[in-house]
């Protein structure tokens, strides 16, 4: 009951900034932050488990699962999104975003979103996913295309309007490379930096139509329930300078969480095999 009497002794840009935060804050709460950055500690784990059996041969074991556990821990993981969210985001304003998401629409696409990542764990709800993607994927890039649904040319519009396939392949690319002078750096891999750019750049393709298909398959299954114009409405909000904010501040939050992840399982795996061969 007190702090409600500090704003005042505040300076007025002091005061203005701590609002500003607040509301950053508010906006970040109604966009499912946390629920997200759980959801992506749960496919870090599995991730983790993965790697331990493709890079150490199965023989992590617990002193492994431990060190997943340690990099992958939600609350760093938050703090680093928020903190990341809240810088780039800048001095835009978020009440036209806020409005939005307080709306049904918006809480209704959240909802959405978070229901589908949650989703995706499962591998064969994703493959089912990707298969209804592969199916219109040829009508997409027929050199003449056919009418595609309006739905899915909503969808369309909703990533070109975010530049989603292209961020999202700047970001793993990124995630990749830190990933390798992990490896480096922990002693396990011995690679010149204009080398690890020329492998993680002759990925470029792959990650590319990856990134694509998986995009497409996810926000096709996610957005399913929505109407057309619903998407376009949200497509239209991502090419206002608020919502160009946002979408610029979610890549760089993420973008610096997945650098920083990446980076830590690098040196982790490259301590494991130096440990393995002692």
């Amino acid at each position: 009951m007190f702090l409600g009497l500090l704003a005042p002794l505040l300076p007025p840009a002091q005061a203005k900034g701590a609002q500003d935060n607040d509301r950053i804050s508010h906006l970040m709460d109604l966009m499912g932050m946390d629920e997200i950055v759980l959801i992506m500690r749960e496919e870090g784990l599995a991730y983790g488990g993965e790697l331990g059996r493709d890079m150490l041969a199965g023989q992590g074991g617990p002193v492994w699962d431990r060190q997943v556990d340690r990099i992958y821990d939600e609350a760093a993981m938050s703090e680093l999104v928020r903190a990341g969210f809240r810088e780039a985001f800048g001095a835009a304003d978020p009440e036209p975003l806020i409005r939005f998401f307080e709306g049904d629409t918006g809480r209704q696409i959240v909802a959405l979103e978070i229901a589908a990542r949650r989703a995706f764990m499962d591998e064969d709800i994703e493959e089912t996913a990707r298969e209804a993607f592969r199916r219109v994927a040829a009508d997409m890039d027929a050199p003449s295309p056919r009418d595609i649904d309006p739905h899915l040319s909503a969808i369309e519009a909703y990533v070109e309007a975010n530049d989603l396939i292209g961020f999202n392949v700047m970001g793993a690319m990124n995630a990749n490379m830190l990933f390798y002078r992990g490896l480096i750096e922990g002693g396990a891999l011995e690679m010149s930096e204009g080398e690890i750019l020329s492998d993680v750049w002759e990925q470029e393709d792959e990650t590319h139509a990856e990134t694509r298909e998986w995009l497409y398959a996810f926000l096709m299954l996610a957005y399913q329930p929505l109407e057309a114009s619903q998407i376009s409405g949200y497509a239209d909000l991502s090419l206002t300078p608020p919502g160009r904010a946002m979408n610029r501040a979610l890549f760089t939050a993420f973008d610096a969480m997945y650098g920083t992840l990446s980076h830590a399982l690098g040196l982790a795996i490259a301590a494991q095999m130096l440990t393995e061969d002692l």
